[in-house]
């Protein structure tokens, strides 16, 4: 993955590798448990909540080089929103207070992750950055498939008298 970020002040902001380069690549992340020496499990899903804080850092860096129009300034704004809403809303997602809450909120954040996806696509696709924004495009599909994967899997485990309040609520 790509984001803007300025290695030296003599040099205008370049793309560079989100990751350093030891971390794992993987669809899901990396769930393995920390061994010994004092260190702590891995909380339940802050690898995909990293993900989704190193893409929102990068909307934010994108969006401050976009061209000051109003057709960008327009998908500036959403760009920004979504991107940034999708992490905001799996957080609340790891804190829900059900069941059925986990569901409604992850459901959420991969409804705001496709967004992004789509609006770093429209820019990637506009010609308005020199930057190639593929895998940037690509880790916000990866993390849309994850939210819904996840949303599904909890869907599917939960017992049938809360899905069933939750689709008529």
């Amino acid at each position: 993955m790509l984001t803007l970020t300025s290695q030296h002040r003599s040099h205008p902001a370049k793309l560079l590798p989100c990751r350093a380069d030891n971390q794992r690549m993987s669809g899901t992340g990396d769930r393995q448990r920390a061994t010994g020496n004092g260190q702590q499990e891995l909380r339940r899903g802050q690898d995909i909540a990293e993900r989704l804080m190193n893409l929102g850092v990068a909307a934010m860096r994108i969006t401050t080089r976009l061209p000051k129009n109003p057709a960008s300034r327009h998908l500036t704004l959403q760009l920004f929103r979504s991107a940034t809403g999708a992490g905001a809303n799996y957080e609340e997602a790891r804190a829900a207070e059900s069941r059925a809450d986990f569901v409604h909120k992850v459901g959420v954040a991969a409804k705001e992750m496709r967004e992004a996806c789509y609006w770093f696509g429209l820019v990637h696709r506009s010609g308005w950055l020199d930057a190639d924004l593929t895998s940037i495009v690509r880790e916000a599909g990866e993390l849309a498939a994850i939210l819904a994967a996840s949303a599904r899997t909890a869907r599917a485990r939960a017992p049938t008298t809360e899905v069933a309040a939750q689709r008529q609520g």
